[in-house]
């Protein structure tokens, strides 16, 4: 199920140009650093959901995505 892993290089892919974390993610890409797991896919129905991937981004941050808005780089 998982679709990451660590050291895995990814790139964050929002489709919704409306979405808010659009224009600070959208095409970026960085390294999976750790898997996180919360009750999201409880919520969702998907239990997908409730994987968090940790992702160093190139720039240095770290920020919290979702398997639906990570692509291979």
């Amino acid at each position: 199920m998982q679709r990451f892993s660590e050291g895995d290089r990814v790139r964050v892919d929002i489709p919704d140009e409306t979405d808010p974390d659009y224009e600070r993610f959208h095409g970026v890409r960085g390294t999976v650093v750790a898997t996180l797991e919360d009750e999201a896919g409880r919520a969702t129905g998907d239990e997908r959901d409730s994987l968090l991937f940790r992702v160093e981004l190139e720039d240095g941050n770290i920020e919290d995505f979702r398997w639906r808005d990570l692509r291979p780089p």
